[in-house]
């Protein structure tokens, strides 16, 4: 049902998730810290699982448009530019939050495959090989893809930056030989 008021507090309860997380989300504080009630929130969004998913279709807009603006511009980027250009995104604290939302529902909806998460894993692996599939030239996608989902969850677990860049300009000069 789309509203002025929906969206609203989609977008005040999308921040509220970005410094919080979807873990143990309780209606109650939600509504509380956006300005609206429970019962408001699930008039909205139909149920809780309602809107959980509108929050994550909200995270995947936001991801899509930012990588989409990371990957390099004109036709003669090749895969190596591309995951240089995805890298630089990942790598920027401003996206931290996104990304740690992302890792949690990413791995919410591979243990809870029949809950409100129902296929983000896979619709994001989807979204990730899309961006890389753009780029012109050789190289394994799906390894390029590991990669980084791979430096990903090390710099979120560890905020090196430094070694996780390191890590990627190695594999990239490694698959370039």
């Amino acid at each position: 049902m789309p509203s002025a008021r929906r969206d609203e507090l989609l977008e005040r309860s999308y921040a509220y998730v970005l410094d919080h997380g979807l873990a143990g989300m309780s209606l109650r504080p939600l509504a509380v810290a956006v300005g609206s009630s429970p019962r408001v929130l699930l008039f909205l969004f139909g149920s809780k699982d309602g809107l959980v998913r509108a929050l994550l279709a909200r995270a995947r807009a936001d991801e899509l448009a930012l990588l989409a603006r990371a990957a390099p511009s004109g036709g003669d980027d090749d895969l190596a530019a591309v995951v240089r250009a995805t890298w630089g995104w990942l790598v920027a604290p401003e996206h931290r939050r996104l990304l740690a939302l992302w890792v949690e529902a990413y791995a919410r909806s591979l243990v809870e495959p029949e809950g409100p998460l129902a296929g983000f894993a896979r619709a994001t692996v989807a979204d990730w090989l899309a961006l890389l599939d753009a780029a012109p030239g050789p190289g394994d996608r799906t390894l390029a893809l590991a990669v980084l989902r791979g430096a990903l969850l090390d710099l979120l677990a560890t905020g090196d930056a430094d070694r996780t860049s390191v890590a990627v300009e190695a594999w990239l000069g490694a698959a370039s030989r």
